[in-house]
């Protein structure tokens, strides 16, 4: 019976003895801290797939539908300014003499700085050029897409 009774009790200290270090290690892999890693490594960054620029629908649809009657293809006239409109109008921008850089289709400081000229030699007040979306420029785009051109 010593026997029997022994065994019983190795048997279920070994049981328990795997069962905690199977515990013990799942829970020290899990637990193992991870390497960091940046979501975007210097020098790259992906554009934002819409950006108006504070232009609602309505008023986004008129600069495509200007991008387009000026014959620098925007794409469809929907209101979201996407990488195709911002590659029409940065094509504007360049053929106009306004130096709006890549034409990529990310709204950088190029870009902005081309608009606020743009803006401001057609008489909207874009303040000084430079590259900063801030609240003037943004006004003066707002203003400038009232209408279609």
């Amino acid at each position: 019976m010593r026997s029997s009774l022994a065994r019983v009790f190795v048997t279920a200290g070994a049981v328990v003895g795997i069962a905690v270090g199977s515990l013990a290690g799942a829970s020290a892999s899990v637990a193992a801290p991870q390497a960091a890693h940046p979501a975007v490594s210097s020098g790259q960054f992906s554009p934002l797939a819409v950006n108006n620029l504070g232009l609602n629908t309505e008023r986004a649809k008129n600069w495509q539908s200007c991008l387009n009657a000026w014959g620098f293809n925007a794409g469809t006239e929907d209101g979201q300014l996407g990488t195709n409109s911002w590659k029409a109008a940065q094509r504007m921008l360049n053929a106009w003499g306004y130096n709006a850089g890549t034409e990529d289709g990310i709204v950088g400081p190029n870009t902005i700085t081309a608009l606020q000229k743009f803006l401001n030699n057609v008489g909207e007040n874009a303040g000084t050029p430079d590259g900063i979306a801030g609240p003037q420029t943004r006004a003066a785009f707002w203003n400038y897409n009232a209408t279609g051109c």
